[in-house]
């Protein structure tokens, strides 16, 4: 009988999961998420095999408040030990986004690892308590189940001082107040592909950018974090969907005294209705939708965004003290040739030079055989990642 383990990673409305058995390696078998937790409307439950065909599409009961989460919870799991085939399920990997200063790498949790989870929220209020709430209940469902916490931030904590430091006073950053960096299981799965498909290039200068919903870049230098463009919180750095990215602090002051904005309206405006959305006037935080209109605050929101990510490679080009290689991934990353093409064009100077056939194909290596510093698109796995550091510290495989 084989080794089920499965990885959640949970937001305030919907849930993520897959699926993986420990059958003479880790092979995946399904994957699903719950959306519409919470927001008013039927819970709606979706999965697909590993040959990606739908095996579930359907609602599920709306719960009463307080117990939502986790009753939904027992229905997934529910659900998975009836998809396990002859595996059962022996251990659960979390993604956390926030691990701060004292969690360098995934853990085992305990009541005490989940104390210091919880000394966290104050420095990831979205995010951490959702992380957080499926530990617990799965905890309370199933006490002898092994569970690892997987954290964001993590891959970061090898970035040098300067990198992690903010000029705020001092007591500040012995509070916490600190450059962190996120996407950190996304940038350790990076580097380990490219260790496998280019060995030469993961021992050099890379950077990577992650552009999704969600987008952040970092530079690595053999495999290790330099720096990234991403600080204290996941709203910094790169624009994003509906994130403001960098933010001059005097436009935050602006707004508490010119617009009367409270702690509440300020998270609203620099996480839910910036980025691609606010600047193209509310048109879509969706890359494809921009770039298909001819709306030309579609065209500007597009511009800004390439030209943020231009302006972050010639940053982490400068902490790395060069570059050998340039590698897109997440959902813009891995898919939008177009987005790719316009980035490559601006930074042709560091010696890239992009391959448009393979470029269009969504080719691994987008870059031509004569490029002196190559350019790949990489699909990301950070479901993998939790599971591979999963049954590394459950199973020591």
């Amino acid at each position: 009988m084989s080794n089920g383990i499965l990885v959640i990673n949970a937001g305030s409305s919907s849930s993520k999961f897959s699926v993986y058995v420990m059958d003479g390696g880790l092979h995946f078998v399904t994957k699903g998420q719950v959306e519409g937790i919470g927001v008013g409307i039927q819970p709606h439950f979706s999965a697909v095999n590993a040959a990606g065909e739908t095996i579930a599409d359907e609602l599920w009961p709306s719960f009463e408040v307080g117990k939502r989460h986790s009753s939904l919870l027992r229905l997934l799991i529910d659900w998975i030990e009836g998809h396990l085939g002859d595996a059962t399920l022996k251990a659960v990997g979390h993604r956390v986004v926030h691990g701060g200063q004292k969690f360098a790498a995934p853990a085992m949790v305990t009541p005490e690892v989940v104390s210091e989870l919880k000394g966290l929220v104050a420095l990831a209020p979205l995010h951490q308590p959702h992380n957080i709430g499926p530990i617990e209940t799965l905890h309370d469902m199933h006490p002898e189940l092994p569970q690892v916490a997987c954290f964001d931030t993590a891959f970061h904590t090898t970035k040098r001082l300067e990198a992690s430091l903010l000029g705020l006073p001092r007591k500040y950053l012995d509070a916490g107040v600190r450059r962190y960096g996120f996407h950190g299981l996304s940038y350790e799965y990076i580097a380990s592909k490219l260790a496998e498909v280019a060995p030469q290039v993961a021992k050099g200068r890379v950077v990577i950018a992650h552009l999704g919903s969600g987008a952040s870049m970092c530079g690595i230098k053999d495999g290790r974090s330099v720096d990234s463009s991403m600080g204290f919180t996941a709203v910094d750095g790169l624009m994003m969907g509906t994130r403001t990215g960098a933010l001059d602090p005097g436009v935050v002051l602006h707004m508490v005294q010119s617009e009367g904005m409270d702690g509440k309206a300020l998270e609203k405006l620099l996480y839910k209705d910036s980025g691609l959305l606010g600047v193209s006037g509310g048109l879509s935080n969706d890359m494809r939708v921009l770039l298909a209109s001819d709306d030309p605050n579609a065209r500007e929101a597009v511009d800004l965004f390439v030209y943020r990510i231009v302006k972050e490679i010639g940053a982490l080009a400068c902490a790395l003290g060069g570059i050998d290689a340039l590698v897109f991934t997440a959902g813009i990353g891995e898919h939008s040739a177009e987005v790719r093409k316009r980035v490559i064009e601006q930074v042709k100077w560091l010696g890239i030079t992009l391959d448009p056939v393979a470029n269009q194909n969504n080719a691994l290596c987008v870059s031509a055989a004569d490029s002196s510093v190559s350019a790949w698109a990489i699909p990301t796995d950070e479901e993998l990642m939790i599971a591979r550091h999963t049954q590394r510290l459950v199973f020591g495989v």
